[in-house]
């Protein structure tokens, strides 16, 4: 299958659990895994949202969810997860559990984070934060069995598919690919890789 282009225009915007914001869901979906007729309490085994927080407040809850959020815009933010506090900063993935009470502490203004969330028992997530240049491409592989999401941070991206064909990403617009494949990355800027794998 072929790599999807998802436009932050089009995200569909919905509630927080809590009540206290607004997050805009970039994609969500089910792994194939051996463990297919555990039923899927959410909807999801997996989901990418983008959220705005413009004050402190408690995060909330997702038992049985692990987390992995990262500042994608702002100066960055403090959680407080269990009582211990983790200064988190731009384009600084930070996982943590989604079974822990978290409080979060906006020091130097409104942030926009990015969020990966899966479930324990069927997922797990890798965020990592690649920096393009101009002047050589880079690479994002993709395996067997695996979901790809590469999030444009910055203007200036263009993502190469195994076809050839390329497709350039305005801020925080995403291309989903499953399977095995290598995208090519170029330009001048940032994005975020997000790789989703089943548990086995």
């Amino acid at each position: 299958m072929g790599g999807d282009a998802l436009r932050w225009s089009q995200y569909r915007s919905m509630p927080w659990k809590n009540g206290g914001g607004v997050t805009r869901e970039v994609a969500s979906g089910a792994v194939q895994a051996p463990l297919a007729s555990v039923e899927i309490t959410d909807g999801f085994d997996w989901r990418v949202s983008v959220a705005d927080v413009d004050a402190g407040g408690s995060f909330s809850t997702f038992p049985g969810i692990d987390r992995v959020i990262t500042p994608v815009e702002g100066e960055g933010m403090v959680l407080a997860v269990d009582g211990t506090a983790h200064p988190v900063g731009p384009l600084s993935p930070f996982a943590f559990s989604g079974d822990a009470a978290t409080d979060c502490w906006l020091e130097a203004g409104a942030v926009r984070n990015m969020n990966v969330m899966t479930r324990r028992s069927r997922a797990t997530a890798q965020v990592q934060i690649i920096t393009v240049a101009a002047a050589r491409e880079a690479n994002l592989a993709c395996a067997a069995g695996e979901t790809l999401l590469v999030m444009a941070v910055t203007e200036g991206i263009a993502v190469g598919g195994p076809d050839g064909r390329e497709t350039t990403l305005g801020r925080l617009d995403c291309v989903r690919h499953e399977g095995p494949a290598a995208l090519t990355l170029r330009g001048d800027g940032t994005v975020a890789g997000i790789t989703i794998t089943a548990v086995r």
